[in-house]
């Protein structure tokens, strides 16, 4: 079942939740909100459930408006939370049974047998006979998942769903999450603000910010084409230049320049360049034909499987650089505190200040 959100806003009082925001979730994705905390996606969600009303704008299940609907009227969604609570005083195998009454339930037999498949996904089934207080809170958030998942919903709501677990845990889930989605192909809305589990996830990705949405794609096209400063910062790690755009040339720091031919009429504007630690070369001894490199100190090096990650410095300039660069090379590989190398970035994305679009990619 689709999902289609034109126009929503919402206002609590004179702060501003959601302004205009327009998406389609087609049938069979699972999509991420991604944001930060009161960038409003739990608002959405709660609006695309019927669990609050969105002020202007309208919600659409497979063509049908489901604006005005009350939660229960809808008959398509399981949703859980974080803090998704089941009875107290049911055992847990009962408990996924007794699912939401909202959906269109299969038939109880069917119910039952889905039951001990998922308690066995969730990785719960040999605890189907006891009491929620007799679980962690790790273990009750698997059984509300194997309980919204019981009556094989249309579409599926998930509020930061791993919130409670543990590292290791939310990578299993992680896994399971996505084979589980690949099997049942169910419309699937989730909020996030882990960034790892939104890529690993999602098939597309909803950047959220104040309100509004910065970008809306695979989890490759956000990472490798952010289409604003803020996505590019947010999403993945990013070493950030200050500089300056001149008669179709960005300058950052002395010595690195990037060709914007569309901002040839540009005179002195301020710009950031954005660079990812992998995006770089990084040269012991540059010869005297190379250029654009920038001179820096290393400040540590740190060991990480395959990659060397290190933490550099300009000279004069107080903000790290972070590099990361395969292991092998001999001569790399001994690199330690005080020694001097230099840097060329081999892919930036400059952004013009004073404009809201990408000023290039290079």
């Amino acid at each position: 079942m689709s999902i289609e959100i034109q126009g929503v806003s919402k206002a609590f009082g004179s702060f501003q939740a959601l302004k205009d925001i327009s998406l389609k979730v087609p049938t069979g994705e699972l999509v991420a909100l991604l944001g930060p905390s009161g960038c409003g996606k739990t608002t959405l969600l709660r609006i695309i459930a019927g669990l609050e009303w969105a002020d202007a704008g309208n919600v659409y299940f497979h063509g049908e408006d489901a604006t005005s609907s009350h939660v229960r009227e809808r008959q398509v969604c399981s949703s859980i939370t974080r803090c998704s609570g089941i009875c107290p005083s049911s055992k847990t195998s009962p408990s996924v049974c007794a699912c939401d009454r909202v959906n269109v339930r299969p038939p109880e037999h069917e119910i039952r047998a889905r039951v001990l498949e998922l308690l066995k996904l969730v990785q719960v089934e040999s605890l189907a006979d006891r009491y929620p207080p007799q679980l962690s809170g790790g273990q009750r958030q698997r059984v509300a998942l194997a309980r919204a998942l019981a009556v094989e919903p249309k579409v599926l709501l998930l509020d930061e769903p791993f919130g409670a677990l543990d590292t290791m845990v939310r990578r299993d889930l992680r896994v399971w999450l996505r084979r589980l989605h690949d099997e049942l192909h169910v419309t699937s809305v989730f909020v996030t603000h882990d960034q790892e589990e939104a890529m690993e996830v999602s098939d597309r990705v909803v950047v959220m910010n104040q309100g509004k949405v910065e970008q809306i794609g695979t989890p490759a096209e956000v990472y490798d084409h952010p289409a604003s400063p803020f996505v590019y910062s947010f999403v993945g790690q990013v070493n950030l230049f200050q500089g300056r755009v001149h008669r179709g040339w960005a300058h950052i720091g002395d010595a690195v320049r990037v060709h914007l031919p569309e901002h040839a009429e540009t005179s002195n504007m301020d710009a950031v360049a954005y660079v990812r630690p992998h995006e770089f070369e990084v040269a012991l001894q540059p010869s005297d034909a190379d250029g654009g490199y920038l001179v820096v100190d290393v400040d540590n090096v740190t060991i990480a499987g395959a990659l060397l990650r290190l933490d550099l410095h300009q000279p004069g300039y107080d903000d790290l650089i972070r590099v990361e660069i395969p292991r092998g090379d001999p001569a790399r590989d001994k690199l330690k505190q005080g020694d001097r190398v230099y840097v060329r970035p081999l892919n930036q994305r400059v952004f013009v200040k004073e404009a809201t679009r990408d000023a290039t990619q290079a």
